[in-house]
């Protein structure tokens, strides 16, 4: 086979592979504010939920969690008479954005605690209740420091979605992989793969990049 007759499929994939980083990586996003807001709260109940969240997930596999909500997580449910099955995509996406979601409550966090305490202590001159001094002082400051580690765990996130062949999701790294014990034409499959990835993390970083700098804009305007 000629290599242009492998781009339908490895297309196709790659579509596929899109979607995986598009919805897992939004969802872990709100996951990071989530837990990362949630483990410096006052509160202890979820303090302790958000520290128990980001330490199990950072602390563990992202191949075990995958296959623990995909082949597990069924099981589990059969015990309790309750049908816990996922579709692959689901499993897939679920699986990944908790696990981005724990490395960048760490983030959040981390950058919220880096605003300076004269900040704190002025909003608390001015009355602010912890909530509005998150949102009207911490928080606009803290997400333009967040924008970086946040690019690279997006970065991350994509090579991750190759995870998702091993349980039979057609993304690009499937595909190749179908495609290869097809044609045995291990060299040409695999270099074009290696390349549609490095594509793809282009375009995302430089998503990223506009994104960083229309948060810097944004801070810059004191919006």
């Amino acid at each position: 086979m000629e290599w242009t007759e492998y781009l339908g499929p490895l297309s196709q994939g790659a579509w596929v592979t899109v979607q995986l980083t598009f919805y897992s990586t939004i969802l872990g996003a709100i996951l990071s504010f989530a837990a990362g807001i949630g483990k410096i709260a006052a509160n202890p109940l979820i303090r302790g939920i958000s520290v128990v969240y980001i330490e199990v997930f950072r602390g563990t596999s992202l191949l075990v969690q995958l296959f623990w909500l995909y082949f597990a997580l069924p099981v589990a449910g059969q015990a309790i008479g309750v049908d816990l099955r996922l579709p692959p995509v689901w499993a897939g996406v679920l699986a990944l954005s908790l696990n981005i979601g724990a490395y960048g409550a760490e983030v959040v966090r981390g950058a919220i605690q880096a605003v300076s305490k004269d900040q704190y202590e002025a909003a608390k001159a001015l009355n602010f209740t912890p909530r509005r001094t998150l949102w009207r002082i911490a928080l606009p400051q803290a997400i333009p420091e967040m924008m970086p580690p946040f690019g690279n765990l997006a970065i991350q996130n994509l090579k991750d979605t190759a995870l998702v062949s091993l349980i039979s999701l057609g993304d690009l790294a499937f595909r190749a992989e179908q495609l290869r014990n097809f044609t045995q034409d291990s060299t040409t499959i695999y270099t074009m793969v290696l390349f549609m990835y490095f594509g793809l993390a282009l375009v995302l970083t430089a998503m990223m990049k506009a994104l960083e700098l229309y948060v810097g804009r944004w801070r810059a305007a004191g919006r």
